[in-house]
């Protein structure tokens, strides 16, 4: 019998088309890799590193790793979720788990019910039959919350199921809430909060693709940080210092520099993980703080 030979460059999974589709292959450009795609859009060579893309539906990517074929993959949690605890009924091992958090394709899944519909705690749900295409995560919470109720499962045309009189409710992804408007629906709980992860088994071969995974996510630790990152320069007095770096947000130790000519004066510079609004800026002006800039940070390693 002649073995396989093991593959010695990294695999990723992504969704071939699809929400995280576009932030998925920028996030993975960011990481400083190009990728050659096949004629039949299937495939992408890494040009840069030994890592590739397999483009596939994303219900398939956990099951994909847990078989070998990919190292890593991008999908939702509610996705990485739904499959974990369905292959956990199943009795098999749930191969991978959540690695990075990635920061898009921000959504819900939630309940919904005719907007007429009474709902007062998960109770309320007692004997109702729910359309979703997530039974796995619906059953744990329904368990968890100690309610028996009745799973539908469907494939897809959730949010319509109560108005065909197939379901009294639904457990649906929820966005921006404009689906669940347009079939007179409305939230009722939150069964599970959801984003696109960076997903792999828990160990690496002791290999090259192992190396290229922790240069991978550290790259990806450095794209995520400068992502949400600003770097806030600004003059202000010497003695108003304290003040100004209480109300910096998330932000780091200060560099502190003299301002020539001016020795009660000094040049503050700090870099700020999250969003600078400008109310921020107007107490650090109000705290003594001048010439206030806000620049964006390209690339970061630490």
């Amino acid at each position: 019998m002649i073995s396989a030979k093991p593959r010695e460059r990294l695999r990723i999974a992504v969704q071939k088309s699809g929400r995280l589709t576009e932030a998925s292959q920028d996030l993975l450009a960011r990481c400083g890799l190009q990728f050659r795609q096949s004629r039949d859009k299937l495939f992408c060579f890494g040009e840069s590193l030994a890592i590739d893309l397999l483009l596939v539906r994303d219900d398939d990517i956990p099951g994909l790793i847990a078989q070998g074929v990919c190292d890593l993959g991008i999908v939702g949690r509610n996705v990485l979720g739904e499959h974990s605890r369905a292959a956990t009924t199943r009795d098999a091992g749930v191969a991978a788990q959540e690695l990075v958090a990635l920061g898009f394709g921000r959504c819900h899944l939630a309940i919904a019910l005719p907007q007429e519909a009474e709902y007062t705690n998960p109770q309320s749900l007692s004997g109702a039959r729910i359309a979703t295409t997530y039974p796995a995560l619906l059953a744990e919470w329904l368990e968890r919350n100690g309610v028996s109720a009745e799973i539908v499962v469907l494939s897809g045309s959730v949010e319509i199921a109560p108005r065909l009189g197939t379901a009294d409710a639904i457990c649906d992804l929820v966005s921006s809430g404009a689906t669940l408007a347009a079939n007179q629906l409305r939230e009722a709980a939150v069964v599970l909060e959801s984003e696109a992860v960076l997903i792999g088994p828990q160990a690496m071969p002791a290999d090259e693709r192992g190396e290229l995974r922790d240069l991978l996510l550290r790259r990806m630790d450095g794209v995520i940080q400068v992502r949400e990152s600003k770097l806030v320069l600004l003059h202000v007095a010497r003695s108003a210092v304290p003040a100004i770096t209480r109300l910096l947000p998330n932000g780091q130790v200060p560099t502190i520099t003299p301002v020539e000519g001016s020795p009660d004066d000094v040049s503050l510079q700090a870099l700020c993980y999250g969003s600078i609004t400008w109310q921020h800026l107007e107490e650090m002006k109000r705290a003594g703080a001048s010439r206030l800039l806000v620049l964006p940070v390209e690339k970061m390693l630490a």
